[in-house]
This record gives C-alpha cells, structure tokens and sequence, in this order.
C-alpha cells in the first residue's frame, strides 16, 4: 500500500513494523542474510601497550590479552564495552595490512567496523550477486574463532566493513 493512501495511523503502524524487522544485506526476503548486531569497531594503533593502557588504566575497561593473528597480519587487544567491544589493531609480521595504513596515519585510527550475520555464505553470495567485491575469495577465521569477510571499501561508502558469522 502506498505511504501517500494510509491515514495517520496506520502511517505510523506501519513505520514501527517495518523498524522491528531485521536489517538485511537483500531486499528481496527479510531472512536471506539478516544484519545482526555491531560487533566490533577496530582502531590501528602504533602503539599496542599504550592504547591498551588508554582503555585499562586510564578509562578502567575491561582489556583482553594480546591475541597474535598471524594469518591476518595482526595483533589484536579487545576492549569490551556494554553494547559493542573496540578491537586495537597492531602490525604482526613484515607484510602486515596495518602497517600500511599506519604509515599514512602516524598516529592511527579508525580502520574498519564489524558487523555480523547469522550465515557468511549466504551473506557472500548476496554481495557478490550486488556486485560487491570483497577483499579476498572466501571468508577466513577472525579474531573469535568465526569465519569473517572483508567488504571493498570503495563499495561501502570509503568504509572497510567486515562481517563476521555470528
């Protein structure tokens, strides 16, 4: 029905059913490959200890431990938040990706946000049948052990959009 022929009321119903439904990837079903919650904001760091001081000591997070992702060129420290965590990101390894943003950004940044779905394969497939284009073919084991997949930043609006399998 279109938005113009509701009454008030029924404008303003079928506002909020629309907003209680799931996000999604698709616009052709709802369940095809549901948008789950924020999973993480990652920031690189030049300086792993110090960043995690910041949060621990300074701010009184609750910090994990160093996490050496080698596969991913990483080291990693999350910092867990109520809704969300921040996951510090630092250079492992000679041909780390962080390196590279770092040395355009000396004193780091914002460098990509997670969000999860309930079935990765599902979630690549729509991408790839939008013309998305992801970073590598297939998804890898992220940082909590899950398959994850990297979005082209040039098809997500400048942003690195990792989705992770939730």
């Amino acid at each position: 029905m279109p938005l113009r022929n509701l009454t008030r009321g029924k404008f303003l119903t079928q506002i909020f059913s629309l907003s209680q439904r799931p996000l999604s990837l698709c616009s052709r079903t709802w369940n095809e490959c549901n948008l789950g919650k924020l999973n993480h904001i990652a920031i690189a760091v030049p300086d792993l200890d110090k960043a995690t001081a910041l949060y621990k000591d300074v701010l009184g997070a609750d910090v994990s431990g160093k996490q050496d992702l080698p596969e991913h060129g990483v080291t990693t420290v999350f910092v867990n938040l109520p809704n969300a965590k921040l996951e510090l990101l630092h250079p492992f390894g000679e041909n780390s990706p962080i390196s590279g943003y770092l040395e355009k950004n000396k004193s780091g940044g914002l460098h990509h946000i997670c969000i999860e779905v309930e079935d990765i394969a599902a979630a690549v497939k729509v991408l790839r049948e939008k013309g998305l284009r992801t970073l590598t073919d297939e998804p890898k084991i992220g940082a909590h052990g899950k398959p994850v997949i990297f979005c082209h930043p040039k098809d997500c609006n400048g942003v690195l959009l990792e989705l992770e399998e939730a």
